[in-house]
């Protein structure tokens, strides 16, 4: 390689670079900051739980009442199609009976089990007297001025759609965001309303993660609003340390050092979009 080729190729490269840092650090010079609607630093998962069974009224009002910012919830579709509120699309776990909401009226549906184990926290239960599983619209009713979190637990069209019916009919999609851990969820349920912020998708999450370590991403846009992921170091206070094996305790160890960077969350923090995990 002549001197004059490694010249350009040197003063590309450090331009790269240099522009690069500089939008990472402030990418309003490239990107229109996205406007917030509302700002969430305290979600209930599940309305709380662990404090009350998951997924109920009781659960949401007493989020609300101590001051959250945001509720999450999940959602599923009955057989006459309507839109509840539950994690599981299988009822056994939470309600002892082993059948698919999907396969019931809603006026079928088994009432939740007096106790339930919390699944992201090792020995911990939540219980309550609330034990009806919950309309969304009924949710939306009793707290039109709060902030939720809908995960659309399963792919299915008519879901997705009826869910966007609900928060057009109440007016919600300046303080609703939708999605799902997958990234054919979340495409339907932005073609279905774009109007509604979108969660990051897995597929996505590992995408900004790519692009953030090659340093592209300062130059890609981002339509997504809020970016949640799991902190990966929490596996390790659901497991005993014991049963697990060194791989998997050096992935663990991986996961945190990759995700969980300042820099990154700087930037996406910058760019208007909220972080949450």
């Amino acid at each position: 390689m002549s001197s004059t080729a490694a010249f350009y190729l040197l003063s590309t490269l450090g331009g790269y670079l240099v522009t690069s840092f500089l939008l990472l650090k402030y990418p309003t010079l490239l990107h229109q900051r996205k406007k917030q609607r509302f700002l969430s630093k305290h979600i209930s998962h599940r309305g709380g739980a662990g404090e009350n069974l998951e997924n109920t009224m009781a659960a949401f009002q007493h989020a609300v009442t101590i001051g959250t910012d945001m509720l999450e919830l999940d959602c599923h579709i009955t057989k006459d199609e309507q839109v509840v509120v539950s994690h599981d699309e299988n009822l056994k776990r939470s309600t002892g009976v082993n059948v698919n909401i999907s396969d019931l009226k809603y006026c079928e549906l088994p009432p939740y089990l007096g106790k339930l184990d919390v699944s992201f926290q090792k020995a911990c239960q939540c219980e309550g007297k609330d034990n009806r599983i919950p309309l969304l619209k009924e949710v939306f009713e009793a707290f039109p001025n709060t902030p939720i979190n809908i995960d659309i637990k399963v792919n299915n069209n008519l879901l997705i759609k009826k869910v966007s019916e609900l928060v057009k009919q109440y007016r919600r999609e300046h303080i609703t965001v939708w999605g799902n851990a997958s990234y054919e969820i979340v495409e339907k349920c932005y073609k279905e309303n774009s109007e509604i912020p979108i969660l990051f998708s897995l597929q996505r999450v590992l995408l900004i993660l790519g692009l953030f370590f090659t340093g592209l991403l300062p130059f890609v846009p981002i339509r997504e609003q809020f970016f949640e992921i799991p902190m990966p170091s929490i596996i390790l206070k659901l497991k005993e340390p014991h049963t697990m094996s060194r791989s998997q305790k050096f992935l663990i160890w991986l996961s945190d050092i990759l995700l969980m960077r300042k820099a990154l969350f700087d930037h996406l923090t910058a760019r208007g979009i909220q972080l949450g995990s």
